[in-house]
C-alpha cells in the first residue's frame, strides 16, 4: 500500500502541477528513502518523532543541510497531499522546521573564460560545429540544460529571432536568441545537422551521432571536455553557462526583472541571488582599477 502512495502522489503532482522529471525523481528518491527507514511503519502512521529520528541519523551520516532540507521539503509535500486526501488526520511535518541553507553562490565563468569555451570546438567537424552551436545557444539565451537539449526544430523562430520554451509547470515564455547564436544555429541546421540526420525524420534540435536527440548527460560530458580544451578549472555544473548568462546581464546593467523573465523563474527572489555575484564582480572592478580601491 505505502509503495504504491508514493507512486500514486508522484503522478498526481505531476499531473496537477506539471513538475519536471527531475523533480519527481528527486521527490520519489526522498520518500522511498525514509520509507525504507522505517522498516514495517506505514507512512501514514508516521509521527513527528520518526521524522526526527530520521533526520537526525542522517545528521549524524553527514548529510548537509541541503540535502536535509530537501528531504524536508519533499515530505512535507506529501504528507500536505495526505491530509488533503484524508490519508492521514494529522500532519507529521507541520512542526518540522528546515535546516538553515545559506545562499550558496553559483560559479559563473568571467566573459573571458566563457570566450575560450566558446572557440574550443572545431568547427570544420559537423559534431564540433554542433557543440559551438549548443554553446552558443545556452550563453545567448540563458535556458535550463534539460530545455537546450529538448529543443524541437519547431520551437524556432528565424524570423523573429526567439525560441519558444516549455519551462517548470508548463510555462511558456519567448527567449530571444541574438543575432550571433542564431547565426550558429543556421549554419548548424544547413550542414552538420543534415550530416547527423542522415535521411533520417526528427524534430529533435540537435542530434548525437546516431541521428537520436541529445541528452543531459551527453552534453554534460560535451561541456566538461570543453571547459578542459579550454584551461577552465572552475568546478563547472550543469547550468554554468545559464549562470554565467544571467550574470553578464546584470554586470551590463540589465533590469533583475528582465533577467527573471528570461531565466523563466516564477520568484523573483530565485533570480535575486546573481545580484550578489554581479555585486562582487563590482567591487573587484573597483578594487582593481579604482586609484583609491
Amino acid at each position: 500500500m505505502t509503495i504504491n502512495l508514493i507512486d500514486f502522489f508522484l503522478d498526481t503532482v505531476w499531473v496537477e502541477q506539471g513538475l519536471s522529471p527531475n523533480t519527481l525523481s528527486a521527490y520519489g528518491s526522498d520518500l522511498h528513502i525514509f520509507e525504507k527507514d522505517l522498516a514495517n511503519k506505514a507512512l501514514v502512521d508516521v509521527t513527528e518523532s520518526d521524522i526526527t529520528a530520521f533526520l537526525a541519523k542522517r545528521f549524524r551520516a553527514g548529510i548537509s543541510n541541503r540535502s536535509s532540507a530537501r528531504i524536508v521539503s519533499s515530505l512535507r509535500r506529501f504528507y500536505g497531499y495526505l491530509l488533503r486526501e484524508g490519508l492521514v488526520s494529522v500532519d507529521p511535518t507541520a512542526l518540522i522546521e528546515l535546516p538553515h541553507v545559506g545562499h550558496l553562490l553559483p560559479i559563473s565563468l568571467t566573459e573571458e573564460d566563457v570566450e575560450q569555451l566558446l572557440a574550443a570546438p572545431e568547427i570544420t567537424h559537423h559534431l564540433g560545429l554542433r557543440d559551438r552551436t549548443m554553446l552558443e545557444m545556452l550563453y545567448a539565451t540563458g535556458l535550463r540544460v534539460s530545455e537546450l537539449v529538448g529543443l524541437t526544430v519547431s520551437q524556432v523562430s528565424f524570423r523573429q529571432g526567439v525560441v519558444r520554451i516549455t519551462g517548470k509547470g508548463n510555462k511558456e515564455r519567448l527567449v530571444p536568441v541574438g543575432e550571433e547564436a542564431m547565426s550558429w544555429l543556421e549554419k548548424y541546421m544547413l550542414s552538420a545537422r543534415l550530416v547527423l540526420l542522415a535521411a533520417r525524420q526528427s524534430d529533435d534540435l540537435f542530434l548525437t551521432s546516431r541521428g537520436s536527440g541529445m541528452t543531459r548527460q551527453a552534453f554534460w560530458h560535451i561541456i566538461k571536455r570543453y571547459a578542459k580544451k579550454a584551461g577552465i578549472t572552475k568546478e563547472l555544473s550543469p547550468h554554468t553557462l545559464r549562470h554565467a548568462f544571467a550574470t553578464h546581464l546584470l554586470n551590463h546593467g540589465a533590469d533583475l526583472r528582465v533577467v527573471q523573465l528570461l531565466l523563466g523563474h516564477a520568484d523573483l527572489s530565485t533570480t535575486q541571488i546573481y545580484t550578489h555575484i554581479a555585486s562582487a564582480r563590482l567591487k573587484d572592478l573597483h578594487a582593481k582599477f579604482h586609484p583609491r580601491g
